[in-house]
């Protein structure tokens, strides 16, 4: 239905233009003015839809934009009657256009705030830029023959830049909407620059009125119809990884090589104004670089954080706890001090799983997790989830004695939660094996995982809710 309508609509701009050849020019302007305008509402309604709405926001506003350029183009010539002049305001609201679309290209959404926020202020130079460049070459009421010609290569330019930008986000993002919002300003962005270039080049003495016009929505209602288009589900694309990263890599410097360009526009002009451009833009690139780099480095953490940790009850992994045991047997053997090893298994855990269910299982598992963490008094003792129900403490720089101690502290605190189980009157409990070492002397780790796994056997056959030790 968008795609017929637009098509009504060209249709319906010819035959203004054909039957009524007096009203031709405002009748033209009106047709002009008011498909970006449909395209940018378009743009809103597809925010309300999207996960994408910075972007989509972003792209209504452009159009908002144009359209007021469009306007301001049809007051000077038909209201003021002065159809030999080009507005200053409408060149300027011409170009502005761009700045919306470069911000949604050059800060797609998932940047963190700092970013985005310097992004904008980017942005904003930008557009104070273009303000100072179109009025070095045009006033109020309009702009010489040079003038003209320079405006129309800063047209070129940022047309260029959006283009470009738009493809490189397309290809290199993933399936959704932000992969649906850079396909339709693609299209949108290489059709506009497309119509821009060849109405500025070669129908630059066409008056408004002609057939031509035509061409010039063509793009907005291209835009219309995309934005209104409906999404096809379940179609997953994944990008190349190496092209992603390249793209998010090169992302910081979008925004400040567009700024670098139209400062080197008016350096001629405006020296100090452009050499202020060149500060900004480098600052703020060296700025968005940081920023980068401080969100890799948390994004390691996060995930060298997660690769150590068991996911459900929060404590180390098995992974972790090989690590850490390796560790600190070498420094217990290196300085002669003892050396514990806790192995804690729940009670009856395969009946409790079978009657409450697995979701009642985890519970039990994140609380028995943080009885032995919060019994754990010293920094250096680790705790982790060996396996299953089973848990581990490693305890450094011990004696047997205090190792057993710590023991019964975990095996009564675990009692004391009173978690009842599938039989009447019980509740849950553990079992601990303890096993220690002080003789390093052709031993290593696994031993006393043996010693301290015998241990637990033994404490389960002597009756559960106990505690056992063994030494290496």
């Amino acid at each position: 239905m968008p795609l017929f309508l637009s098509m009504v609509y060209v249709l319906c701009h010819g035959l203004a233009i054909f039957l009524f050849p007096s009203l031709a020019k405002p009748l033209s302007y009106g047709f002009l003015t008011a498909a970006p305008l449909l395209a940018g509402l378009a743009c809103v309604y597809r925010s309300r839809n999207s996960d994408f709405t910075s972007g989509w926001l972003a792209l209504s506003l452009a159009m908002l934009l144009w359209a007021g350029g469009m306007a301001s183009d049809m007051y000077q010539q038909v209201i003021l009657l002065d159809p030999n002049a080009t507005p200053g305001i409408s060149m300027l609201l011409y170009v502005l256009y761009g700045v919306p679309l470069t911000f949604a290209v050059a800060s797609p959404g998932r940047e963190v705030t700092s970013a985005r926020i310097t992004d904008g202020v980017l942005a904003i130079v930008l557009g104070c830029l273009f303000f100072v460049h179109t009025f070095s070459f045009a006033t109020i009421s309009g702009a010489d023959t040079e003038g003209t010609l320079r405006l129309r290569l800063m047209f070129d330019i940022e047309n260029i830049f959006i283009a470009v930008f738009s493809l490189t986000r397309f290809v290199a993002t993933d399936s959704g909407d932000r992969r649906s919002f850079f396909r339709t300003l693609t299209f949108f962005a290489f059709a506009y620059m497309a119509v821009a270039g060849f109405i500025n080049h070669f129908e630059q003495d066409t008056d408004f009125g002609s057939l031509v016009d035509l061409l010039i929505e063509l793009p907005f209602l291209l835009l219309l119809v995309l934005a209104l288009a409906p999404q096809k589900s379940g179609s997953e694309r994944r990008a190349p990884r190496t092209l992603a990263n390249i793209v998010r890599a090169g992302s910081p410097l979008m925004m400040p090589a567009t700024l670098l360009v139209v400062s080197g526009l008016i350096v001629r002009s405006h020296l100090r104004l452009a050499v202020g451009g060149f500060v900004v833009a480098t600052l703020g690139y060296g700025l968005r670089s940081v920023l980068a780099q401080v969100r890799s480095f948390e994004e390691s953490d996060k995930l060298s954080q997660l690769a150590c940790i068991d996911p459900l009850t929060g404590v180390a992994n098995r992974r972790q706890f090989d690590e850490a045991l390796q560790r600190e047997w070498d420094r217990a053997r290196r300085h002669g001090e003892g050396l514990a090893l806790l192995l804690i298994d729940i009670d009856h855990f395969k009946p409790l799983n079978d009657a409450f269910g697995h979701q009642m299982g985890d519970r039990y598992l994140c609380s028995v997790a943080g009885v032995l963490v919060g019994g754990v008094v010293r920094s250096s003792d680790v705790v982790a989830r060996y396996g299953g129900d089973e848990f581990a403490v490693i305890l450094p720089s011990t004696t047997l004695q205090g190792a057993h101690e710590v023991g019964i502290i975990l095996r009564a605190s675990v009692e004391r939660l009173a978690l009842p189980m599938p039989e009447a009157d019980t509740c849950l409990t553990v079992c601990v094996g303890v096993g220690f070492v002080q003789g390093f002397a052709g031993h290593d780790p696994v031993n006393l995982i043996a010693v301290a796994d015998a241990a637990l056997y033994d404490a389960k056959h002597a009756g559960q809710n106990g505690v056992c030790q063994r030494v290496l």
